[in-house]
């Protein structure tokens, strides 16, 4: 046992419950690459906490996030790998990170676009806030250095001059752009939004086939028993995304944002370009990004589009979904992995044993998203527009 490198006991708990939840036969293998992309071995005289950090993007302040809160896996909704490796160097960023992770002995693992084509999943969880119905929700109080706090409070009172030259008598101007960034989702209220709760039918707009998988498939189409008024659209998609500063939105030339009523929705998590092509018979496009070329050839057609930014349409459902489902799932599957190991280190002696016996007998499970995974972009808004 000694000599054998194996992955961490955990570790496979965690894959087997992402597979069981989100089947790898469900992603895109024409392009994708999901599953367990970095193994690290398994040393128990320095074992990781039996805890999983989900992410939309692997990015090194992640990376950082999981080294410091001693993760055994992270899973990476975007996967860090698509394409081959020549090399693995510290001079790569994305390489970089996966080095430091296997040394750390953390793994990752991408589900990608099985998410997306499950039932249940990502593309349901965004047909569910298109077809829900805001609830009121009590207001927050305002945060402690927010925007729009008292002007006379601390917080927000102009800084103090330094001597550099200026005028040491003139407080310089408060700066007149901010850049917002879409929240993390952290405390956003689940009852803001009362889930598909309008008549409505969906279905997948490129179905998948999956023995013993019915209704799966990429992205979906919701069309509505009665139609919807469009402002009722934006209103469902800001509760249900975690109330975005702004998002954009394209409507034919001469049309009005409060006139037009929608039937139905297309919808794709990420970037939906390549899935809209040729889907001429619905009223609204709703994904993370569309080009320039697509959204102008969209509305003149006739159609609206929202957009959110790439990964703000799929930060939510790790938080809303996926968290609780893999919690649940990974205690199930940590028990059966807890009783398979201890069949095989039977007889090891000495501390080896001594240490793989601790490591199984760690009844302690934990799932927590990110709290530093956000999009690039973010919307820089003028304060005196405001």
């Amino acid at each position: 046992m000694s000599s054998t490198v194996s992955t961490a006991p955990f570790s496979k708990a965690v894959v087997s419950a992402m597979r069981k939840l989100y089947p790898e036969a469900l992603a895109d293998q024409s392009w994708d690459n999901t599953g367990l992309l970095l193994e690290a071995p398994f040393d128990p005289l320095r074992r990781q906490m039996n805890s999983v950090l989900l992410t939309v993007d692997l990015t090194k302040a992640v990376v950082d996030e999981a080294i410091e809160r001693n993760d055994s896996v992270i899973v990476s909704y975007h996967p860090i790998i698509f394409r081959g490796l020549k090399s693995l160097t510290l001079g790569d960023s994305q390489q970089q990170s996966l080095l430091r992770l296997a040394a750390e002995g953390i793994s990752v693992y991408s589900p990608h676009t099985a998410i997306d084509a499950a039932p249940g999943g990502l593309g349901d969880w965004l047909a569910d806030i298109v077809s829900g119905t805001p609830t009121e929700v009590p207001e927050e109080a305002p945060e402690e250095n927010d925007e729009d706090a008292d002007e006379d409070s601390p917080s927000n009172a102009p800084p103090t001059p330094a001597l550099n030259g200026e005028d040491p008598f003139v407080a310089p101007k408060r700066p007149v752009y901010m850049l917002q960034h879409h929240p993390s989702h952290h405390g956003v209220k689940e009852e803001a939004l009362k889930l598909a709760s309008t008549k409505h039918t969906r279905q997948a707009i490129k179905p998948v086939t999956v023995d013993g998988i019915s209704n799966a498939g990429m992205g979906r189409i919701v069309r509505f028993s009665t139609p919807v008024p469009l402002v009722e659209i934006i209103e469902r998609i800001g509760q249900g995304l975690g109330k975005p500063k702004g998002f954009p939105i394209a409507v034919p030339q001469g049309a009005n944002v409060v006139d037009i009523s929608i039937r139905s929705v297309a919808i794709c998590a990420g970037s939906g370009g390549s899935l809209f092509a040729g889907l001429h018979d619905v009223d609204l496009l709703f994904t993370g990004e569309l080009s320039h070329h697509e959204a102008l050839a969209a509305i003149e057609r006739g159609q609206c589009v929202i957009t959110l930014f790439h990964s703000n349409t799929e930060r939510g459902f790790l938080h809303s979904v996926l968290k609780s489902q893999l919690l649940e799932q990974v205690k199930v599957e940590w028990e059966k992995v807890r009783k398979a190991e201890a069949k095989k280190i039977k007889g090891i002696g000495g501390v080896e044993e001594e240490e793989w016996k601790e490591a199984l007998e760690d009844d302690f499970v934990s799932v927590e998203v990110s709290e530093v995974d956000r999009d690039p972009y973010g919307i820089l808004i003028n304060k005196d527009e405001v």
